[in-house]
């Protein structure tokens, strides 16, 4: 009885220690999350965001890097070429996903078939802010300052071919002016220019501008979204504010893993974003940052992906966004 007792314990005590047992326990150590830009930009913001509610859910630490250059291609093709193992995560974004590859003739990594979709985190609302010394106070009087004065303007983003990029020139376009850019190494410099006024305005994610126009030292003119925001319910869209009717030029942000992550990673992981996202600690958060909560599954994010990939392409293609 006893001999028979102490081969059962054994047997148990081996099932407890196996590698292969450990090793299906997911994750049973830090996962990264790759920023593909400069710290304090609306990426970085919203990957700490998330990554510090998924270290309490799952019960490992997520560690943001941020790997920036060449419009976040550089961190996303590291992202790319990891092991599939869900160990490696890349917040993923407009510019990254949709826009690079039409932007980059010679782009490393093929955001549909090196990646797979995990979870889509928030859309986030680009606002227009302009210096205090800018004399325009409202997006009217800026267009026409524009039109009087075709290059007088200038605004910057966080790098050529970014986001803010796309979307500023996709204003100009549709606005009818002339702006000059200036395109900086990332969000916060670019951000801190316009509050310095060696730049004039900028057109960014609400995340890396919310404390700023609160604190006074930008005003904003307008948001890229269909409606306004709650966090900003006196600024008006750019539709209403000239009459741009179906304007939106809004960005969003999502965690994907190299192609060939297992599925069952894969759901676990859009399974803990959503939990977080519909938490209403969260929710508040990111509302708070001027972004908005978009749970769903890894394909509807998908579908979003391939979607703005076609959507942006004619106006790369068109010459509006160039590699400068």
């Amino acid at each position: 009885m006893v001999r028979t007792t102490l081969f059962f314990l054994a047997i148990c005590s081996l099932v407890v220690i196996s590698p292969g047992h450990a090793q299906s326990v997911y994750p049973n150590k830090p996962v990264k999350i790759v920023v593909p830009f400069t710290p304090g930009g609306s990426s970085d913001i919203l990957a700490r965001a998330i990554g510090g509610e998924l270290s309490k859910s799952l019960g490992q630490s997520f560690v943001i890097e941020n790997i920036a250059g060449a419009g976040g291609s550089i961190g996303s093709d590291r992202v790319a070429k990891s092991a599939p193992d869900g160990y490696t995560l890349l917040m993923g974004h407009i510019g990254t996903l949709a826009v690079n590859p039409s932007l980059y003739p010679n782009l490393s990594y093929n955001p549909m078939k090196d990646f797979v979709p995990v979870a889509w985190v928030a859309r986030v609302p680009n606002v227009m802010v302009i210096n205090k010394t800018v004399p325009a106070r409202n997006l009217k009087e800026l267009v026409a300052l524009a039109k009087s004065k075709p290059g007088f303007l200038n605004y910057s983003t966080g790098g050529n071919g970014s986001a803010a990029h796309l979307a500023t020139e996709y204003f100009k376009m549709q606005a009818g002016v002339a702006m000059v850019h200036i395109p900086y190494r990332g969000a916060a410099p670019a951000v801190a220019d316009v509050i310095g006024g060696s730049v004039q305005l900028i057109f960014t994610g609400a995340p890396a501008l919310i404390g700023h126009i609160r604190s006074g030292q930008l005003t904003a003119l307008a948001v890229s979204s269909p409606k306004r925001l709650d966090i900003l319910p006196d600024v008006p869209t750019v539709a209403e504010a000239l009459g741009l009717r179906g304007f939106e030029a809004d960005q969003w942000y999502g965690l994907v893993a190299p192609a060939g992550t297992p599925r069952d990673i894969v759901m676990k992981l859009n399974r803990a974003v959503n939990e977080a996202l519909g938490s209403e600690a969260l929710k508040v958060r990111l509302n708070t940052e001027g972004a908005i909560a978009t749970p769903t599954t890894p394909e509807e994010f998908g579908k979003l992906i391939a979607s703005d990939i076609e959507r942006w392409r004619p106006v790369i293609a068109s010459g509006r966004v160039r590699l400068d």
